[in-house]
């Protein structure tokens, strides 16, 4: 074997193995991007129920003593559900991790005043679940980035293929 040709299949190896890793790395985060979408969307099939705010409220938390503290948004509502009480704190099925700003919590418990009527989404299925706002379907208008490089892997690999032949 040359060294031209042991510098081209090993070019086309490493080309092939570049497209490979793409396609897994772009299919994975396609895949994780398509799970967040769904679970945003799975609040949207819930029932809507009358509920109660009974408790808003900001909490500062430092995570370690060298850290800035972080605040976070407490809330406690209670709702109705098939002739049962239930109570709930959940704004969404997935929370918003606590922010270092101070006035950003406090606008967003602002949203949620003791003693107010709102509307939440109970999971029929289990109705001790509820949220009072639903999920981002963000992702899905996103998911096309991942897949892009799906495409670029798919088209490194086939190169790599063509030029073997």
């Amino acid at each position: 074997m040359s060294q031209n040709q042991f510098a081209s299949q090993s070019g086309r190896l490493w080309l092939g193995a570049m497209g490979v890793f793409l396609i897994i790395a772009g299919s994975f985060f396609a895949w994780r991007m398509w799970l967040s979408y769904e679970k945003a969307q799975m609040t949207r099939k819930w029932v809507q129920v009358p509920c109660r705010i009974v408790s808003s409220k900001v909490v500062g938390e430092r995570p370690t003593p060298h850290t800035d503290p972080a605040h976070r948004v407490e809330i406690r509502y209670e709702y109705e559900f098939a002739g049962s009480k239930h109570r709930s704190t959940r704004i969404r099925q997935v929370e918003a991790a606590p922010t270092p700003h101070l006035d950003v919590a406090m606008q967003r418990q602002q949203e949620f005043p003791p003693g107010t009527e709102r509307v939440c989404y109970v999971n029929p299925t289990a109705p001790d679940e509820a949220v009072l706002q639903h999920g981002s379907r963000a992702a899905l208008y996103s998911i096309w980035f991942p897949l892009l490089f799906v495409a670029g892997g798919v088209g490194m690999v086939r190169g790599a293929l063509r030029r073997a032949v």
